[in-house]
């Protein structure tokens, strides 16, 4: 299990012995004060450098331990000012103290004189911009708005409910991503405005007033299935990078762990791949802001003029207008399962979406059960099967009634490369 446990470089040998505590863990902040490591942290003033190896040995248990975390200080700040192409130098180990808020554990082993561990080291942005000069001048993307969905059991939740994979996004430090995000913690009126069925809507005018409530400029959907092989077994994780109004696919992979334990490290190391994902589009220009969530001003009134009487033409020709403005298409019901109550805002976003369907509405709810949504449609019936089968559904048509499902796949294999420990 992955475990997080800072220290205070005024106080390294104390903090030592505060985490070794019957599984304390202590933490602070610029500032000094403590802080509860037990809420999710978003230290996005800080550069995290993660998976330094240290092996060193010492004449104690606790004096190994010490060695290690300040070799992992000294290898982190080669990691970082290489990456920002500095010069490689390493400063002193009380320069670095200043600089360090913090050590990650994600693994260690500790013997009676050596020790062994893989760390991560955050290194505070303004201290280490004075050293490393244009570090902070990182480039970065709009303000995406973030919306994690988890499916589980065959259902999806954002914020509708707390879970795990929002969970691993709060403790994410996107200090060094070169994108904004902007996530919602889960409270007020998040629930109501971000859920699982606003990710499917296509609507501008209402994405428009969703993204002026957080400040953002586009909106980033990021989704992770998880299949579990049996109870406390093997746990598969498929993910999805998702970006736009439109739910555009950036890219999908599957992460696998040996044990239901393993399910933070799965989420994290998710995380990370899908940060990596996004900064990769934001380089390559496919991540860029929908110009229809632009602010549209509201259109200026314009004088009209006076219209000139005219003759009232024949009584025939004034039905005949009437007759033809009046729009055809072909009246359809449409059933579908809707094992929750976010499920038929999502099917109906989607089903809205198919060109020629007009008067979509539900009129018939079953939650748990098969609803029932009518609908008109400009084209032939089987016309409108195809484009849902092209939206993923399994349909079935008898006459003028559509069946339709969402697929059922079986877990993906997962090499063994993708299959974090935890």
């Amino acid at each position: 299990m992955r475990r997080s446990r800072f220290f205070h470089a005024s106080a390294l040998a104390a903090a030592l012995a505060l985490a070794g505590a019957a599984g304390m863990v202590a933490a602070q902040d610029d500032s000094g004060d403590k802080i509860d490591t037990n809420q999710p942290i978003d230290a996005s003033g800080s550069y995290q450098v993660d998976n330094v190896d240290v092996d060193v040995s010492g004449p104690d248990a606790e004096s190994a331990r010490i060695a290690g975390w300040r070799l992992a200080q000294r290898k982190a700040y080669q990691m970082l000012s290489s990456k920002f192409g500095g010069g490689g130098g390493v400063p002193a180990d009380s320069v670095l103290d200043s600089m360090v808020t913090g050590i990650v554990i994600q693994n260690e082993q500790i013997g009676p004189n050596r020790y062994i561990a893989k760390l991560g080291v955050l290194f505070s942005r303004a201290r280490l911009g004075g050293l490393m000069g244009a570090v902070g001048d990182i480039s970065r993307s709009a303000p995406m708005l973030l919306i994690p969905v988890q499916w589980s059991g065959g259902s999806a939740v954002a914020f509708e409910q707390k879970t795990a994979w929002a969970d691993a996004w709060q403790r994410f430090r996107a200090g060094d991503s070169s994108v904004d995000y902007v996530r919602p913690t889960g409270v007020g009126a998040d629930s109501l405005l971000v859920n699982e069925g606003q990710a499917g809507r296509r609507d501008r005018g209402w994405w428009r007033s969703v993204l002026d409530q957080y400040a953002a400029a586009d909106v980033l959907v990021p989704s992770v299935t998880l299949y579990r092989q049996w109870p406390g077994g093997p746990v598969v994780g498929v993910f999805e990078a998702r970006h736009g109004p439109d739910n555009d696919l950036m890219a999908r992979f599957a992460l696998r762990v040996d044990s239901e334990a393993g399910v933070p490290a799965l989420l994290d190391a998710g995380v990370k791949r899908i940060d990596t994902i996004y900064q990769d589009g934001l380089r390559n220009g496919a991540l860029g802001v929908d110009p229809s969530l632009a602010y549209i001003p509201p259109p200026q009134a314009t004088p009209t003029a006076t219209p000139t009487p005219t003759d009232t033409p024949t009584g025939e020709a004034t039905t005949a207008d009437a007759t033809t403005a009046v729009a055809s298409g072909a009246a359809i019901t449409l059933q579908f399962d809707t094992p929750s109550a976010a499920s038929v805002s999502a099917i109906e976003g989607a089903v809205r979406g198919v060109p020629g369907v007009s008067g979509a509405n539900t009129t018939s709810m079953a939650i748990g059960g098969v609803s029932v949504m009518r609908l008109n449609y400009s084209g032939d019936p089987g016309a409108l099967a195809s484009a849902l089968e092209a939206r993923g559904f399994q349909v079935g048509r008898s006459g003028a009634t559509l069946r339709i499902r969402r697929p059922t796949l079986p877990p993906p294999s997962v090499p063994s490369e993708d299959r974090p420990t935890g």
